[in-house]
């Protein structure tokens, strides 16, 4: 017991160094299931759509219909510009890449027309497709992009047109890395106002949940497209880029922990240490797109485009310019719209750096509270406290969602509160076992096996009370163990008689009797109780057949050296009985009232009237007909009127002291048809076996003049 409780102490703490340990090796799969969470809140709560200055200029399927396929020529897009300028828009930006020249110029057309020198002077004189586009890119607020890639070596570096100031040791190592870029024509990259980086930086499951404000190019760091475009919508010239460390302690020393916010202008974007900005996305909103053609012709409302932020990309499928959302499948210009919406809105998502010490800290209490009280109380109490636990933890991260725009991760503190409940449950519960068996084991040397089991399974047969059972009764008593006291050492007489009783209780255990009390060296074994047993009557046959051989086992064993046993003589009778809990509320035992249980008393104590060492009677041979037994005599037992047919079962090996079956039955049938042929026949018998008790019994009986099967017995 001791060890167990030392266990209830040490196991939650090797559990929950467990799942510390876990947090730390599976990082990934951690990461998924943490993202997959906020995912869901995302669904359940998305941002409140805001009518703010973003609009999407989409290349989409209606557009491409009416204007041709993909490209269009340079001039198309030039006057898109001039259309957007016109509008009065704060900041145009192409979602899209100008990495080689328009293959529609004058130029490019002479050489695949293989035109003849009359037609090559009247398309020389026509102007330059993208000299239009750079002239249409210079007049106005625009954005062009690069692509960044793993790729070494893919290209050149893209033209950078925002400065970039450090405010706090600078944390570029922190950014996300790529090893190239394909960018837009130099004539493009020079004209516009501002460069960025078009790419993604999805999770490992392929959703893109933050967009890059920077990248790192071989060259240095490089703002993204969604960060020029805000710069130059506010004539901004810079970036300014805070560390963590100097967010917390402005001025401070060397630190490590990455960037903690960008300055565009106006607005400071609170960022990851990568810095990368959350994106709680909204739900689809028709309005912030305009079909390309509409502004094409003209037909697009000014208003919806005057002082906003234009971004120019494209929905149709066959761009492929789609990306995995939250809400599944959204074009990559939606995402950097949406980015911007929310800067705009001022309608921010964190992830803390303190929240991974508070979910690490919720892991280890809870896991250990949790640990602690499964193994010490019921395992109700101890679900409903991990339950309590578990939704304060879901509530926690939801309301700070919710509320606050705070991304706490409640997946692993709860997968670990519910490891650790389940493990220790199993732990408890295995323990519980142990002390079951152990208690069990003990009380079964007290109380019959079978009862023990029984009140373990029906707990409510523990209430005062009985009920009508048929059962069989099994008494038995040891002859001159008073005597035996006397003349041996006390001690050596108990140890004999503690190993007698044990191979008794163990023959009667064997065949599912239930012990119904030990009086000094005396047995009553009862069946069919609690359990009923419908062959209870075989039962108890087999078990004082056993019994009655085991005892003269014994008992010659002994003598053989030297040491008096007596003989065991045995009673059997079946029959209607109370059984059940007799006595008061503060004890009670659990036995058989009835006549049947005194009626086997009796016939335990007629073996010594009788000369013989097992009786039963005729109750028990009617469920076993097939049975060998020998008659003894209708019995009339002390106290009662009736006689009881009793007989004595022959053992499975033949006994050369008895007479035959046969004869016996034979001689025994003459009692009550013919008692002087009885005699003549008793007598002949008790020449030839003269040591078989119940032919000496009859013999004597018929020399006093007694006649008939019928024998009253004076005492009990």
């Amino acid at each position: 017991m001791q060890r167990t409780r030392y266990w209830t102490l040490i196991l939650p703490l090797l559990v929950t160094a467990m799942l510390i340990a876990g947090q730390w090796l599976a990082g990934a799969q951690l990461e998924l299931l943490r993202n997959a969470v906020f995912d869901q809140y995302q669904r359940w709560s998305p941002r409140p759509s805001v009518d703010t200055p973003v609009r999407i200029v989409d290349i989409d399927e209606d557009s491409l219909q009416r204007l041709g396929q993909w490209p269009w020529p340079r001039t198309r897009l030039a006057e898109l510009v001039d259309r957007l300028q016109q509008a009065d828009a704060a900041a145009i930006a192409f979602d899209v890449m100008f990495a080689e020249a328009d293959r529609t110029s004058p130029a490019a057309i002479t050489e695949l027309w293989q035109a003849g020198p009359a037609l090559r002077r009247q398309l020389a004189h026509l102007p330059d497709h993208d000299a239009v586009f750079a002239a249409s890119l210079a007049r106005a607020p625009t954005v062009v992009g690069f692509s960044a890639t793993r790729q070494q070596g893919a290209g050149r570096m893209p033209a950078r047109k925002a400065a970039l100031v450090n405010l706090g040791e600078p944390q570029r190592h922190w950014l996300p890395a790529f090893d190239g870029a394909v960018g837009s024509l130099p004539a493009f990259e020079n004209a516009a106002s501002g460069n960025g980086a078009l790419s993604f930086v999805p999770d490992r499951d392929g959703i893109v949940r933050r967009v890059p404000l920077l990248v790192e190019l071989p060259d240095g760091p490089a703002p993204s497209l969604t960060s020029e475009a805000l710069r130059v919508a506010q004539g901004a010239p810079t970036l300014i880029l805070r560390s963590a460390g100097h967010l917390q302690q402005l001025g401070g020393t060397r630190d490590n922990a990455g960037l903690g916010e960008v300055r565009i202008g106006e607005l400071s974007l609170p960022t990851t240490p990568q810095g990368e900005f959350w994106v709680h996305y909204a739900p689809r909103d028709p309005t912030l797109n305009l079909p390309a053609w509409q502004v094409l012709d003209g037909s697009a409302p000014a208003e919806r485009l005057a002082g906003h932020i234009v971004l120019v990309g494209s929905s149709a499928q066959g761009l492929m310019d789609l990306r995995f959302g939250p809400f599944g499948l959204m074009p990559g210009v939606e995402i950097h719209a949406q980015a911007l919406q929310q800067m705009l809105s001022g309608h921010f998502l964190q992830r803390p750096s303190w929240a991974p010490g508070l979910e690490f800290l919720i892991l280890a209490i809870g896991s250990l509270l949790i640990g602690i009280v499964a193994l010490r109380v019921r395992a109700s109490a101890s679900a409903l406290l991990g339950l309590a636990l578990t939704l304060a933890v879901a509530l926690l991260s939801w309301q700070a969602f919710v509320g606050e725009g705070l991304l706490l991760d409640p997946a692993w503190p709860i997968v670990g509160m519910t490891a650790s409940f389940l493990l220790c449950s199993l732990a408890h519960h295995l323990l519980t076992e142990h002390e079951q068996r152990w208690l069990r084991s003990a009380f079964a040397r007290y109380v019959s096996p079978n009862r023990v089991a029984h009140l373990l399974e029906h707990q409510d047969d523990m209430a005062l009370g009985g009920r009508r059972q048929e059962c069989s009764f099994v008494f038995t008593d040891l002859a001159g163990f008073t005597g035996l006291m006397e003349s041996i050492d006390p001690a050596d007489a108990v140890t004999r008689l503690n190993d007698y009783l044990d191979g008794m209780i163990a023959i009667a255990f064997r065949h599912e009797g239930t012990l119904d009390r030990i009086v000094g060296d005396a047995l009553a074994i009862m069946f069919s109780a609690p359990i009923p047993q419908p062959d209870h009557r075989a039962r108890a046959l087999a078990c004082a057949l056993e019994m009655d051989a085991f005892a003269s086992a014994y008992a010659h064993d002994l003598r053989q050296r030297g040491i008096a046993f007596g003989e065991t003589r045995i009673g059997v009778h079946a029959g209607e009985v109370i059984v059940g809990n007799f006595g008061g509320h503060t004890m009670f035992d659990y036995r058989a009232l009835g006549d049947p249980v005194n009626t086997a008393a009796r016939l335990e104590s007629a073996n010594k009237y009788l000369g013989t060492r097992l009786c039963v009677s005729e109750a028990i041979l009617a469920g076993v007909p097939d049975a060998p037994a020998r008659p003894v005599g209708r019995l009339v037992l002390k106290g009662r009127q009736q006689a009881l047919a009793v007989f004595e079962p022959e053992r499975p090996t033949a006994d050369p002291m008895r007479a035959p079956l046969t004869d016996y039955r034979t001689a025994y049938a003459l009692l009550d048809d013919d008692p002087p042929a009885a005699a003549a026949r008793f007598a002949e018998l008790a020449g030839q076996w003269p040591a078989d008790p119940l032919v000496r019994l009859h013999h004597e009986r018929l020399q006093r003049g007694e006649s008939g099967s019928r024998i009253v017995l004076a005492g009990k």
